[in-house]
């Protein structure tokens, strides 16, 4: 069998044209954004010496068994990497590699628009007008959160995308508190981040932000004990994977009025969304759209194919996973 590349779903143009040129033949499972069957996904990588995979493919030890020894690259069109058993890759010396950097400025620009949603209920004023309601400007309708007002951003992982959030909130005047590694960095310093542990960021903001990948130790982080331990009338805020939430947990902190509000691009059973949340009208909840700008996905896409092409040329990959 002559070894392909597949690509689990049709890309942008550009990538489309520029995985024309690669040295295999190229298999498109589905041209529309409906994944493909895990069946089809088994039977499209036999004999692939690539794969270009979408955050919703799963590719464990049955998908790297069906694909064969010429596996040599799995390349993810996504900066997380969860749905990738990347143990199981290299140990069939497949590399894995991702899309950091290209989406950075998209997912914060989107992090930063529910910030400001949810804190000034836009959401819920826009339905209310949609409704029919009859109404009059009033001093007490739909107040919100003046983050600039001295608020308190809380980010819960301070890597790319975390300090592309903490530019854009502290031009909105927000003081800003994170975790990880980079909270101490320069950048960090010099924009005025004050590093905090995880409990920390909790406790001490108005809005909590969550910006880290989703891990074994990650997994449901926002749990009922965390949330109990935010301001009451603050806000959370989830544009990185749905797992890190419990939303259950998150609804019960809504009815009780612990949090004033919740945004979320992103679900814990993904695509299933949680109903309680879907009930509650100081939710904020989006089809996952944090990367969804026309240059940022064409870029993500032709960082893909890119990795495929060196890969197979038999050079180093650009974003290997570490």
């Amino acid at each position: 069998m002559t070894s392909h590349v597949l690509l689990t779903r049709a890309l942008p143009l550009a990538s489309e044209t520029l995985a024309s040129a690669l040295p295999h033949a190229v298999r498109t499972l589905t041209g529309g954004d409906q994944p493909p069957t895990r069946r089809a996904l088994l039977e499209g990588a036999s004999g692939a010496a690539a794969i270009i995979a979408l955050l919703t493919e799963t590719i464990d030890d049955e998908l790297l068994d069906a694909a064969g020894p010429q596996l040599r690259i799995v390349a993810n069109v996504a900066a997380g990497y969860d749905n990738i058993d990347v143990a199981a890759a290299r140990a069939r010396g497949v590399v894995v590699t991702n899309t950091p950097g290209v989406l950075d400025e998209a997912t914060a620009d989107l992090a930063m628009a529910l910030i400001l949603a949810t804190t000034r209920r836009l959401v819920e004023g826009d339905r209310f007008i949609r409704s029919g309601s009859e109404w009059i400007w009033g001093p007490t309708s739909f107040v919100g959160l003046d983050i600039s007002a001295g608020a308190t951003l809380g980010i819960v992982g301070l890597g790319r995308i975390g300090m592309a959030v903490a530019r854009r909130a502290r031009a909105f005047g927000m003081r800003v508190v994170a975790s990880g590694s980079r909270a101490r960095g320069p950048e960090a310093v010099a924009l005025g981040v004050e590093p905090a542990t995880v409990d920390e960021v909790f406790a001490l903001a108005d809005v909590v932000t969550l910006h880290c990948p989703l891990t074994p130790e990650t997994r449901r982080m926002v749990d009922a004990r965390r949330l109990s331990t935010m301001r009451t009338g603050s806000y959370l805020v989830n544009t990185a994977r749905g797992p890190l939430v419990d939303e259950d947990a998150v609804a019960d902190a809504l009815d009780g009025g612990k949090l004033a509000g919740a945004a979320f691009d992103v679900h814990e059973h993904e695509p299933r969304v949680n109903p309680r949340l879907v009930a509650s009208e100081r939710a904020i909840l989006l089809p996952h759209i944090g990367s969804a700008g026309r240059a940022t996905r064409q870029a993500m896409a032709q960082l893909a194919v890119d990795n495929v092409a060196a890969v197979l040329r038999g050079d180093a990959p650009l974003t290997p996973v570490s």
